[in-house]
């Protein structure tokens, strides 16, 4: 834990200024979730990093909790927020594995770009399911190597150690699905950009909704 979040507090300032890889493709999940929000909701991001979707989902819902493990990250966050006046959302250097919530204490979690770096997923997305209330919503976008680039597997382990990138699991979008059925989510919205452009060489990108039961 240690070492990642040293990883993204060294880049965090260089991150930020990165524009996005696929822009269409990220205004497309800004819309499709928003379509799924309401002004009562309270959301949890976790993975924020600088802050941007949780500052552009603002408006749509009642509040949100954006955490992530980078401190340097969550400065760049709150200052923007700061400079938009941005008054119902809450940065906090945190990480999901540590933030301890009521059962069925959020309407919506968001784990963005972010599934792919956890060792643990299962366990994440089940602590995710008893997070949300029933009809509740997890909204995810997930970088799956597993489709296109599973020999990057062998060569995770040395980048890490290397400290060249952070640790980066392999699974297909198969996998994912069945980590969210079998943890009690049932996928109600689906979407893989067609020309993604991604930055992980031709690594897929899936945008999944799923909803737990009501």
């Amino acid at each position: 834990m240690v070492q990642a979040s040293q990883f993204w507090n060294n880049i965090a300032e260089k991150y930020s200024k990165q524009p996005i890889a696929d822009d269409a493709a990220y205004q497309k999940k800004l819309q499709v979730a928003r379509e799924y929000f309401q002004p009562n909701m309270k959301v949890l991001e976790f993975g924020c990093g600088t802050g941007s979707t949780a500052i552009a989902h603002a408006p749509y819902v009642h509040h949100i909790r954006a955490i992530d493990f980078s401190s340097n990250m969550i400065e760049i966050a709150q200052a923007k927020a700061d400079a938009q006046n941005i008054q119902n959302v809450t940065f906090e250097p945190a990480s999901i594995d540590e933030v301890s919530v009521p059962d069925r204490t959020y309407d919506a979690v968001l784990g963005l770009n972010v599934v792919h770096l956890l060792e643990n997923k299962e366990e994440i997305i089940a602590k995710v399911h008893n997070m949300l209330q029933p009809g509740g919503l997890f909204i995810t976008s997930t970088v799956c190597l597993g489709d296109t680039m599973a020999w990057f597997k062998l060569i995770a382990p040395v980048g890490k150690f290397l400290g060249l990138f952070p640790s980066v699991q392999v699974f297909t979008i198969q996998d994912l699905d069945k980590s969210l059925t079998d943890a009690g989510f049932a996928i109600d919205y689906q979407w893989q950009p067609d020309d993604y452009k991604s930055p992980i060489g031709n690594a897929k990108i899936v945008f999944i909704v799923a909803k737990k039961a009501e």
